[in-house]
Parts: C-alpha cells; structure tokens; sequence
C-alpha cells in the first residue's frame, strides 16, 4: 500500500470523535495526516466539543479534548495532497467563510481527489460549491444546506455512510466504522488480516 498524504481541515469546537478517532485511524493504517487550521501553525491546538444523542430534539454540547495542529495552514499546497478530510462540529459554520479553506475544497473537487466529510463538514463543501448532483449525507439539520447548494440528501443511519464519485459523506461519530472504510476504499488502502 502507498502511503497517501492526507489534509484535515479542524478549527476551534470541532467534534471531538470526529477528529480524534478519524486522525488516528489513518495514522495507525499508514497514512500522513497534516491537520490544520486557519491563523493556526504547528504545535498550536484547537479546543473540540463532545456532541451526543441524549433524547432531546437535537445534540447536546460538551467541552472536549485539546487537539493539536500539525502543519502550518499559511503553508499548505493542496496540490501535495491526495486526500481532505473535513470533520463535523461547531468548526465548519465559520470555516466556511474562509477564502482559503474555500479554494482548498474546491482543489480537491475539481482534481476529483478523495473527500470526506463527517456531520456538519457538508457546511463547508455547500459554501464551496462543489455539491451539484452530489449524493451527499449529514446532519440532519445540513440537510437544507446540501439540497441548496444542489445536492441530493442521503438520509441514512446515523452508523452509515454514503460515496458519490470521489466524496464520502456521514451523518456523524457513529458512522466512522462505515465511512473510514468507504474513504480507505477510495484512497486504495488494502488492509491486510
């Protein structure tokens, strides 16, 4: 297996699951993860929000874990990347009115490159336009969001995931199992047992 070079977009209230256990989980099978944020560089952290389904008519909201940033974002070239990776949370509703992190994603569409977004990610990839015919899966709350921005909403399980073309999307956390091994798919990763 190749290693694959891989850019996650995170900013302060990210998921907490939805960046750790993503983070790990293509580091542990191999692959470089440069995590990153704007205004942010290397050894720098962003604070994560633990979300969870306690029975009321949305999620609930807690302080999370320090995530540490990897690379400086001011000296990203998404050109040196084989894959984004864009976790859900509070991150996505501001990232998304970054310039920059706009021409990233759409890097990554145009170059038919492999992206993954998880819960409110699908914020991020509406503002960039790049959802047009896209079968694409989030929180549910996202879903005017993608429908706007001229996708078709999958409304799945939570603990599922869906790919269209070079995207893989999920609702939230409990579909990591579903869309890690969608994504790993995408990037040719063959785990040997």
């Amino acid at each position: 297996m190749a290693t694959k070079k891989l850019l996650m977009l995170v900013g302060d209230f990210v998921e907490d699951y939805e960046v750790m256990v993503p983070f790990q989980a293509l580091l542990a099978v191999g692959h470089q993860v440069h995590a990153v944020c704007p205004d942010k560089k290397a050894g720098d952290f962003v604070a994560t929000a633990i979300h969870d389904f306690e029975g009321q008519q949305t999620y609930t909201e807690k302080p999370g874990h320090r995530f540490t940033i990897t690379h400086d974002f001011a000296a990203v070239d998404a050109a040196s990347y084989d894959g984004l990776v864009i976790p859900g949370g509070r991150a996505p509703e501001y990232l998304r009115l970054n310039p920059q992190v706009i021409a990233l994603v759409q890097h990554f569409a145009q170059h038919k490159k492999p992206i993954a977004a998880v819960c409110h990610g699908a914020q991020i990839l509406a503002a960039a336009k790049v959802l047009e015919g896209v079968r694409c899966s989030a929180y549910p709350a996202c879903r005017p969001e993608v429908e706007l921005a001229g996708g078709h909403y999958a409304d799945i399980a939570v603990t599922e995931a869906v790919t269209d073309g070079n995207f893989v999307t999920a609702p939230a956390w409990p579909a990591h199992p579903a869309w890690l091994s969608q994504y790993l798919a995408l990037l040719g990763t063959r785990i040997a047992l």
